[in-house]
């Protein structure tokens, strides 16, 4: 497996990790305040403490990419606002079993939308897909479950996080990773103020008592995590970070058993071997053939300017 590979494979493990473990900071936040002021706060947070960086660290560069990545930060804005606002609100309407097995389809979605960009995945990473895919329904589904309205409602999420994938994918190797991180949590926390202005209600007491999951969510989840996929994914194809980043329910039910005690059942162990079973044999399969991990290809340059990798799974 190559370096770059390989750093970048364990950026999106570390990702996981940090997204799995905010459930725990998320359900705690959830008891005091709504789901859009969650998000609004929590997004807004994370481009605030990115912005500082940013201007230490780019400033020389920002004059050559600020208006490319201005621009693409608003798109992928957008898509995530869509993403995490959906899964919000079918979250208050259906178990969070439900939704992190649904949220989790995206990695079924990200090889499927890459088709569009001529994107070839081999048969043994859709067994890898398939095997997480089953392991996350053993994790977080019990047995009797229906579909309801909130579960359609976070179905539309994974969508949107599978297509927010693709276009990280897209933009990565390009664009100045600090500011497109912050111009799309901006959009986010933007879009998010807005909902909850119209539709919740806020107090003191409320967001003082949710202020400890509040800074987890903007400063890990929001300022590390997605600022490591940004980096991580630049050395990864998408179909392989969709399976790294699908162990996010296995670290979440990991959180739950070692900060809220929960038991984790032969069947949530079942499912956990599964998705690192899936994640090992996505990495390790092609290396082991003597084949890269991936070959790239360049595709004609868009109208906008600027090449567009595919990268084509062996």
């Amino acid at each position: 497996m190559q370096r770059g590979s390989t750093i970048g494979a364990f950026l999106l493990l570390v990702t996981a990790a940090i997204w799995g473990l905010a459930f725990v900071a998320q359900r705690a936040g959830m008891e005091h305040v709504g789901p859009f002021t969650f998000n609004a706060i929590r997004f807004a947070l994370g481009a605030v403490t990115l912005l500082p960086l940013l201007l230490l660290t780019r400033h020389r560069r920002l004059r050559a990419v600020s208006a490319g990545t201005i621009r693409f930060g608003l798109g992928t804005g957008v898509v995530l606002f869509a993403g995490a606002s959906l899964q919000q609100a079918g979250i208050v309407f259906t178990t969070a079993g439900n939704a992190g097995f649904i949220t989790g389809l995206y990695l079924v979605m990200v090889p499927l939308l890459g088709i569009f960009r001529r994107q070839r995945v081999g048969a043994v990473r859709w067994v890898a897909v398939g095997l997480a895919t089953y392991g996350m329904y053993l994790l977080s589904v019990t047995p009797g479950t229906a579909v309801n309205p909130g579960d359609l409602l976070v179905l539309a999420s994974a969508f949107f996080f599978a297509v927010h994938v693709q276009l990280i994918d897209h933009a990565a190797k390009r664009l100045d990773a600090l500011l497109l991180s912050v111009v799309q949590y901006a959009v986010v926390a933007a879009g998010s103020a807005l909902v909850a202005v119209l539709s919740e209600t806020l107090t003191r007491a409320a967001l003082s008592a949710a202020a400890p999951a509040i800074l987890y969510g903007g400063i890990g989840s929001i300022s590390i995590a997605y600022t490591l996929q940004v980096y991580g994914q630049r050395n990864v194809e998408p179909s392989h970070a969709a399976i790294i980043l699908s162990l996010e329910g296995a670290f979440a039910v990991l959180g739950g058993w070692l900060v809220l005690s929960e038991v984790l059942s032969a069947r949530a162990l079942a499912g956990c071997f599964l998705m690192l079973s899936a994640m090992l044999l996505s990495q390790l399969w092609p290396q082991r053939h003597g084949g890269p991990v991936a070959t790239h290809a360049r595709l004609p340059q868009p109208a906008t300017g600027g090449g567009v990798p595919a990268e084509i799974a062996d």
